[in-house]
């Protein structure tokens, strides 16, 4: 586990930034879902929540925080409390069904199955115990 006095990665040009209820799980579900990779993390002073954490999954860089309804007029910005999140994030693998797998046996939810798409790609959505989308693809065997 990192912590605040780690060194930080360069930043890319854009990232993104998920609102979660429980950071610190989070970072736990990530790393045995995705094979995610705690790089800086940022504890409150309440010692129950992060102010700020980062993660890379894939060589991508992902910050997440815990929900801070305090700082957002009272109101709650995790998927669940918006009733689910427009977003997805995709991830490329190289064995989209090893990767699938792991995900699945984490507690990730099938929102779409893993099959071969007409564009090429082998391709699933998922959605993880905090509320976010992600998609998981690689090119179909077929086409490789």
């Amino acid at each position: 586990m990192a912590d605040q006095d780690s060194p930080q990665i360069p930043l890319p040009p854009v990232a993104p930034h998920l609102v979660v209820h429980g950071a610190a799980q989070a970072i736990e579900f990530y790393t045995k879902a995705f094979g995610a990779v705690e790089v800086f993390r940022v504890p409150d002073d309440d010692g129950n929540r992060l102010m700020h954490a980062s993660i890379t999954i894939n060589g991508g860089l992902i910050m997440l925080v815990d929900d801070y309804p305090e700082y957002c007029d009272g109101k709650s910005t995790t998927p669940q409390a918006l009733g689910g999140s427009p977003v997805t994030i995709h991830l490329n693998v190289q064995d989209v069904d090893a990767a699938w797998k792991q995900a699945v046996d984490a507690g990730a939810t099938v929102d779409m199955e893993l099959a071969d798409q007409f564009w090429g790609d082998r391709y699933g959505k998922l959605t993880d115990p905090f509320g976010h989308s992600w998609s998981l693809a690689s090119l179909a065997k077929h086409d490789r």
